[in-house]
């Protein structure tokens, strides 16, 4: 299988984008995939643009084993569209906003994250940064699910 190259897509990429890329940077490792598979994130909006994740969104996926400390946000660019092979998005917002920016070719590349998620009724991953901590549980709950469904997606491609 040639490299396949993944960015996830949320408003500010301080909260789901990084949850999804953390998740899946940690089963890259553990599962020994990391010559196969390479993640981003990145924000429809530079709000956030050089921070670290949110605190509440670390801390939550601290308490899983995850570690997203190095990480730090930027914004979705249009060179983006043609250095990775897949661009998922969190939400339909996201994804409309992609479909604006990106040129017609690359179009095939774009999705929604969740499609990917085997275990969950759900589209769309909720913004948890305006809620109460639970809200944080559930993205990393929706992201392991999704990353999950995601490598088993492009292992079963090799």
């Amino acid at each position: 299988m040639d490299l396949k190259r993944v960015l996830f897509v949320c408003t500010g990429n301080i909260c789901r984008s990084p949850t999804a890329e953390g998740i899946a940077r940690h089963f890259i490792q553990t599962g020994g995939l990391g010559s196969l598979i390479e993640v981003d994130s990145a924000g429809t909006h530079g709000y956030h643009v050089g921070e670290a994740p949110d605190p509440r969104t670390r801390k939550a996926a601290q308490q899983r084993g995850y570690d997203l400390s190095a990480l730090r946000a930027r914004k979705l660019e249009v060179f983006d569209f043609q250095r990775f092979d897949l661009i998922l998005a969190m939400d339909s917002g996201h994804l409309e906003h992609m479909r604006r920016l990106c040129p017609e070719v690359y179009l095939p590349r774009l999705g929604l994250f969740m499609a990917y998620a085997r275990d969950s009724e759900f589209d769309e991953v909720p913004d948890p940064y305006y809620g109460g901590p639970r809200g944080f549980d559930v993205v990393l709950d929706m992201c392991e699910s999704g990353v999950r469904g995601l490598l088993e997606s492009l292992t079963a491609q090799a």
